[in-house]
């Protein structure tokens, strides 16, 4: 799947702007996630840090969780995901392994493979969701 410039550029504005309101006074990681749906609505999450570390919240987590509360069942087409500027070397960040999983099962639920935007400085990698986690588990394997 490709996405129109225009397109492409809000989702990413949408993520960003995610990103300004993580809670991460831990790790000072704003990450950001906007997923872009076949009606053309969006929904942004960030990442929410806890003192017991285990407990964090991915925004890619957040999202899909926004989503789902939603009634959203899916219709995923594509994810944003981006992290600070100024950390790191600034490469494009990808969703863990948690998060790939928690995406593929809305976009399994609509049988898409969405197109992820992993966006870092001044690079933007363009991956389909199953080159990112190849050989997935989802709904369909429970039947």
């Amino acid at each position: 799947m490709t996405l129109s410039h225009e397109v492409e550029a809000t989702l990413i504005k949408a993520a960003r702007d995610a990103g300004q309101n993580a809670y991460a006074p831990y790790s000072e990681y704003h990450v950001g996630s906007a997923l872009l749906f076949d009606d053309g609505a969006i929904i942004t999450g960030s990442n929410v840090e806890n003192a017991s570390y285990g407990l964090a919240l991915c925004a890619e987590t957040v999202a899909v969780s926004r989503a789902f509360g939603e009634g959203r069942r899916g219709g995923l087409q594509a994810v944003a995901v981006t992290g600070p500027e100024d950390k790191g070397d600034g490469s494009p960040i990808t969703p863990c392994g948690r998060c790939r999983q928690v995406l593929n099962e809305i976009a399994q639920l609509g049988g898409t493979d969405p197109l992820v935007l992993c966006v870092g400085a001044n690079e933007v990698r363009r991956v389909a969701l199953s080159d990112l986690l190849p050989h997935a588990f989802g709904p369909a394997h429970l039947d």
